[in-house]
Formats: C-alpha cells, structure tokens, sequence
C-alpha cells in the first residue's frame, strides 16, 4: 500500500513543484514506483517533466470531475518508474463545477484509490491556495510535507496552513499527519537564511527534516529541459539535496514500519 503525500503552502515561489517533480524523481531513482498528481492549474509540474501542456488529452480535472479510468489520464515520465496525473488549465474551473457535487471533498481520494497498490508513494503538487483542490489533496494525503522557502516572511501564513490542516484532521481525514517542514532555497552565506533555519527548527523542533534544499541555478535549469534535476546535472546540489530527502523519508518510514 503506498503512502500518499500532499505538498502543500498556500504561499507561491516556495518550491512545492520544485519538490513534487525532484522528490518524485528522486525516490524514483531509488528504485520505488512513483506517482506525482499535478493538482494546480498552472500545470508546472507538467510542462516541468517535459509534457506539451496543449498535447494533453485527459488530465486531473477529467479525474475530479468525471469518472474516468487512471488508465486513462496516468502518462509515462521520462524517468523510469516515474509516472504523472497531468493537470491543465481546466482545472481553474473545477472549484466551481464541483461547488454542488456530494462528496466533492473526496474527489481525489476515490480517484487515487484505484491506483494506491500500483505505486510505493503518491505525491501531489498543491496549488498555491487553500481552496477545494487544496482540500481534496489534504483529504487525499497520508501526510503533508509544507516547503518553507529560507527568506523573509517565510513563516508569514504558516498559522493559516496549519489551522486548514487541524480542520481537515478533524472533519474529513483524522489519519493527515505533517511528515515535515521542508526548509528551501537556503543559503549559508545569507544571515537571514540562517536566521530562518534556526526560527524554523526552534518553533517546530522534529518536524523539520534534516535536509536542506540549497539554492541552486540547476535546480531552476531542470524544468525548462523538462527533466528532473538529477536526470539534467546529478552532481549539482540540487540533485544531491533531494537525493538525501528521499533518503531521509525512506529512513523515517523504515523506522515507523520497524515499530509497528
């Protein structure tokens, strides 16, 4: 049975697609079954892989708001073992066409439990908004891992996250947990980045991951070749940080699976 992870902040530029593709990618090259939902209109995480948004046929909003069969809509990446749900600019309007629809929270749950035993982790790329596609992914989610880019304000609507995912727990999925705070585009030599590191892991403790996701020019590069970081320079930081990340979940899950 896989896990499902939602990345999720509603605050934009914080490196949710960054990390849904690279994280993907990542645990993909460690020989696991991936499959990345793209949940956010703007398709990043589609075009970032190397899709012709205007090529795509079927997309997540056929999966919300009809039901269609995975088979269907789930296309091959260019990295083995990596498959995508594709989004599209449909998708803007299925907040709207889904405001009358019973169950309209569940939407993606019931589509992702057709392909739950195919892969070892489901991630969802969020879009930057704490609407009804934001809801389905957190109803949707075993846990949640929220990107905190490392400069100013970076904590500034945090509560607001945190507050969407009590409720969620408490009306529509007990089970979400918060895998991790994920600290991105950081910088050593910036005081401010260390500033931020240190005001995170002070005011969450445990619930950052160790890894640092450093700022990286290849890390930026990647998507506009339409390949993950690590396919387009495996020695750069950026492929090495997310490497280390996918290392990290796989170790923290080991050690759950060992309790339970």
């Amino acid at each position: 049975m896989s896990r499902v992870f939602a990345i999720a902040n509603q605050k934009g530029g914080v490196g949710k697609t960054t990390t849904s593709i690279n994280l993907g990618a990542s645990l993909a090259i460690l020989e696991k079954k991936i499959l990345l939902i793209d949940a956010d209109p703007q398709a990043n995480c589609t075009s970032g892989l190397g899709f012709e948004l205007k090529s795509i046929e079927k997309s997540i909003y056929d999966a919300l708001t009809d039901d269609v069969e995975p088979k269907d809509i789930i296309l091959k990446t260019g990295t083995d073992g990596l498959d995508i749900v594709p989004s599209h600019i449909d998708l803007v309007g299925a907040e709207i066409e889904l405001l009358n629809v019973e169950s309209r929270e569940y939407r993606l749950k019931s589509f992702i439990s057709k392909v739950r035993d195919m892969y070892d982790y489901i991630i969802i790329d969020c879009s930057p908004s704490l609407g009804l596609l934001t809801v389905n992914a957190l109803t949707a989610a075993d846990a949640v891992i929220i990107p905190v880019q490392c400069e100013y304000f970076a904590l500034e609507g945090l509560g607001k996250l945190l507050n969407t995912v009590k409720m969620i727990q408490a009306r529509l999925n007990p089970d979400l947990q918060t895998e991790g705070f994920l600290l991105t585009m950081y910088d050593s030599r910036l005081r401010l980045s260390n500033q931020v590191v240190d005001q995170v892991r002070q005011h969450f403790q445990d619930m950052v991951f160790k890894t640092l996701i450093l700022r990286n020019i290849r890390l930026s590069e990647a998507p506009s070749y339409g390949k993950p970081v690590i396919e387009y320079d495996a020695t750069s930081s950026g492929a090495v940080n997310y490497l280390n990340l996918a290392k990290e979940i796989l170790e923290k899950d080991a050690a759950l699976a060992k309790k339970n």
